[in-house]
């Protein structure tokens, strides 16, 4: 890379979850969830930039047809964001085949070369559309692959993923992540950057059982436990082991990190959230890690919901 995320831009950023993915896909949701002025308002809150994950069904038909309509509404996102000084992260959410969420439905795609020359031509599409917007604009390949037996085909994937978006985005980075729900400990298992505009990407709600406590759609934790910050054993000397074979790996093969995602879910009281924003940011400044938190609005994470009102301010001061 010839400048970092923190200079390119792409460093204190928040998610527009819950927008083209995650959602109804209504003409109301599409077109209404956000609007030009919460990129206004994002700007003004001294973020540098958006992620926007997207689900393959906005912008492409079950046999592989682009949708029109579909690709307008990202033009339009991607055109509120340089108005307001705001560069972009265009993530992949879901692909016919698979999604982070089993309940979805979506399965084969690490199997099935079908499903893989559709993503690939997503992909090709939107470096045909957006390949001139390099230092403006990042693409995510894939949101949060499961398990590791995925991790070697993925691997392969993703790898000529990379040389078909080149044809038309050579310069254009590009996030990678791990299994494990793109974990942080598992980064260190990536393949080398496959050019030297691949960055190694993570998300992190850990520990767990804090972020997510009494999340109605984990069924691996009891939903009637509650922890204070304190009982979770979060602190900054638990990001920094969390993290440590991560930034190793990164550094041995001369890309960065980038967290996609992290969060503490509305259930937990903001006062307490903070504590575990405080220690994560410190790490996250220690070592250069660019960010995006989760979520914008809503999907039980809304940093823009009223709850947050009274902490908002303090929370903006330390990401």
């Amino acid at each position: 890379m010839a400048s970092s995320l923190k200079e390119c831009g792409f460093y204190r950023g928040i998610n527009l979850g819950g927008w083209m993915s995650q959602c109804d896909y209504s003409d109301e949701r599409l077109d209404g969830f956000i609007v030009e002025d919460d990129f206004k308002r994002i700007a003004d809150w001294g973020l540098d930039h958006v992620r926007i994950p997207v689900d393959y069904n906005v912008i492409q038909t079950a046999d592989g047809s682009l949708k029109p309509e579909g690709f307008a509404r990202l033009d339009r996102a991607i055109g509120w964001s340089e108005k307001y000084g705001l560069k972009t992260v265009l993530d992949l959410h879901k692909t016919q085949g698979f999604s982070f969420d089993a309940e979805e439905g979506e399965a084969g795609f690490f199997e099935s070369e079908k499903y893989q020359k559709l993503f690939y031509g997503i992909w090709e599409a939107l470096a045909k559309r957006y390949g001139t917007l390099s230092g403006k604009l990042i693409f995510e390949l894939l949101n949060e692959v499961t398990d590791e037996s995925y991790l070697a085909p993925w691997m392969q994937i993703s790898r000529e993923c990379v040389r078909r978006i080149r044809k038309y985005a050579p310069e254009t980075d590009v996030l990678v992540g791990s299994y494990h729900h793109n974990g942080a400990r598992e980064v260190q298992y990536l393949e080398p950057p496959f050019d030297a505009h691949v960055i190694y990407n993570f998300h992190c709600y850990e520990p767990l059982k804090f972020t997510h406590q009494g999340a109605h759609w984990d069924t691996g934790l009891d939903r009637e436990d509650r922890f204070t910050y304190e009982e979770s054993g979060a602190s900054e000397e638990y990001f920094e082991a969390l993290f440590a074979p991560a930034i190793t790996k990164a550094a041995a093969e001369g890309t960065e990190l980038y967290c996609g995602e992290y969060g503490v879910i509305d259930i937990v009281p903001p006062a307490e959230a903070l504590k575990w924003f405080h220690a994560i940011h410190a790490v996250f400044e220690k070592h250069g890690i660019a960010r995006a938190v989760w979520s914008y609005r809503q999907m039980d994470f809304g940093l823009a919901d009223t709850r947050m009102d009274n902490f908002r301010k303090e929370l903006l001061g330390c990401l």
